[in-house]
């Protein structure tokens, strides 16, 4: 298995994917039914796993994401189900999560929450902040049916309520205007013609990943909603390509409902993320 492992490692790292030695190790725990963390505890596996692995190594090196192959996302503490025509969890928005995680330790967000997740996805930060707050009502928002699928799976047997609905319509959850504490998104932002990886540009939908010329065409609409839905002093982050940082941070800023409005960097130092407090204009 160590060899074969060796082996799938070379060929990932010869075709440009960067986690070579840990996407070779979890097809392993995978094609195995275990742990990547029991690999070495393994008795010598039979020709049915090294089949199983070498058709995983192949999908893999032609760059289909381990996402897709092993059927699962790890984001933060929740293991998502994802697979084609869902958005795949990155790192990125772990550090959206962990921000404010972090700001409600420190000034805590008040008894009786409301979340809201706009552009949920698969769910991940509304599933996520539902474990980290319990007894929040947290509200998540999705217009993709083939997303909303894997939202439904993911957050079965949480409180976690799903709503299939476009974050640009107006008047959306109009009943929760000025009761909303925290509203997180991680909405379409990539500006139209970018440059991306072939996991990405094959793999995760489009109409999850861009976001107009400017990539502003969602996260403008989500700064208005988010300023209608937020009372006072509630809390706004959404994430942003790492190439419009000042462009996001004026769009929000300049609806006239924010304070602090700030662009924060992601776990490489990347900006990826602009954060704001709703003021108390009217």
């Amino acid at each position: 298995m160590r060899d074969a492992i060796d082996s799938a490692a070379a060929l990932f790292a010869d075709a440009g994917i960067d986690s070579a030695r840990y996407d070779a190790e979890e097809l392993a725990a995978y094609a195995a039914g275990t742990d990547r963390g029991r690999l070495a505890l393994l008795d010598p596996p039979d020709d049915e796993f090294y089949g199983r692995y070498r058709e995983l190594v192949a999908a893999r090196s032609s760059r289909v994401p381990l996402q897709h192959l092993i059927g699962t996302a790890a984001f933060g503490p929740v293991l998502l189900h994802v697979g084609p025509g869902v958005f795949i969890p990155r790192p990125e928005t772990e550090a959206l999560l962990d921000w404010v995680l972090k700001r409600a330790a420190v000034q805590p967000l008040g008894s009786h929450l409301v979340i809201v997740d706009a552009c949920t996805g698969s769910g991940a930060l509304a599933i996520a902040l539902s474990r980290s707050f319990p007894g929040a009502r947290v509200v998540a928002v999705e217009d993709s049916e083939s997303a909303l699928g894997y939202a439904q799976r993911n957050c079965a047997g949480t409180s976690v309520e799903l709503i299939h609905a476009d974050v640009t319509t107006p008047g959306l959850l109009s009943e929760l205007d000025g009761q909303v504490d925290l509203m997180v998104s991680n909405p379409p932002y990539i500006p139209d013609g970018a440059a991306l990886d072939p996991e990405v540009a094959q793999h995760d939908p489009e109409h999850a990943l861009f976001g107009g010329p400017d990539g502003m065409s969602v996260i403008a609409p989500l700064a208005h909603l988010a300023a209608r839905l937020l009372r006072p002093g509630g809390l706004f982050a959404v994430e942003h390509d790492d190439t419009t940082p000042t462009a996001t941070v004026h769009t929000v800023f300049g609806t006239g409902f924010f304070d602090e409005v700030v662009s924060r960097p992601d776990l490489t130092g990347r900006l990826r993320f602009v954060t704001a407090i709703r003021n108390d204009q009217p």
